[in-house]
């Protein structure tokens, strides 16, 4: 009797204690069931943006053009913050990943690229010239309105202090410039700025990887800067940035193929 009434406290501690145990497996459960719609929402939202990375590649891809941001938002139904992470996204897998694509961004345009290093691989498919040599003159007024876009004609020789006709002719005949507008200004003279074509030539994905390079101050009421020596050499320091990305641009190009590929020159003659 004796060895059964103290079995009997026993079993009740023991009946307790598993009730206390079943009482926190239930509340842990409880708890992994509160958590678990929210981890499977974060999966969702995961693979809903790499679907939507994966689809803006496609529709870059089968374009042939530049889209507009618009046209991308509306057929992505997605709106301007969301659209600017997908395209940072795939910009960034693009390059980390070592790709022969690029996502170049100039203005409110977005567009599908090759590679700056595969250019002769371009050039000799093609049978397209590897360089373009421009003039001093040329290359002058490039760097004047890459920095400064968009210019007019006169804004142009206004900081240049010389006729710029012929150099801007042979960038719109390069295809590096293009008119973009027209001015809101007495007579609505013509805007230029640069081109996809110009970020192409000189290996880049947008206006914002140029070379930081500070400009003259405000300009006096003739449209001439005041300080005519700091102007010109602004200019000659954006001379040899834009030489100097040239030049890499084409370095990177020349090291991608070697060794040359078998053929490779005979397609070049």
């Amino acid at each position: 009797m004796v060895d059964s009434a103290q079995k009997k406290p026993d079993q009740v501690g023991k009946a307790e204690r598993r009730e206390h145990v079943q009482e926190k497996m239930t509340q842990t459960q409880d708890t992994q069931d509160i958590q678990d719609p929210q981890g499977s929402q974060q999966v969702s939202e995961a693979e809903i943006s790499a679907a939507l990375v994966t689809a803006t590649e496609s529709l870059l891809f089968v374009s042939g053009r530049p889209l507009e941001y618009t046209e991308l938002r509306k057929l992505l139904d997605i709106n301007d913050t969301r659209l600017a992470r997908v395209l940072d996204t795939l910009a960034y897998q693009l390059e980390s990943q070592g790709r022969g694509i690029r996502v170049q961004r100039l203005g409110s345009q977005v567009q599908l690229v090759t590679a700056p290093e595969n250019a002769r691989y371009i050039a000799a498919l093609l049978g397209l010239p590897m360089t373009a040599k421009l003039t001093t003159a040329a290359m002058e007024t490039l760097a004047v309105i890459s920095y400064r876009q968009p210019m007019t004609r006169a804004q142009i020789e206004a900081v240049r202090g010389v006729n710029s006709d012929r150099a801007l002719a042979s960038l719109l005949q390069h295809g590096l410039v293009s008119e973009i507008g027209r001015a809101t200004t007495v007579g609505r003279p013509a805007l230029f700025a640069t081109t996809s074509d110009f970020l192409q030539q000189f290996g880049l994905t947008s206006l914002t990887e140029l070379p930081c390079v500070e400009l003259p101050g405000p300009e006096s009421q003739n449209g001439h800067h005041k300080d005519q020596n700091t102007t010109t050499e602004t200019v000659q320091q954006e001379i040899s940035d834009l030489e100097a990305i040239e030049n890499q641009a084409q370095h990177a190009a020349a090291e991608a193929v070697q060794p040359a590929m078998p053929g490779l020159e005979a397609m070049e003659e």
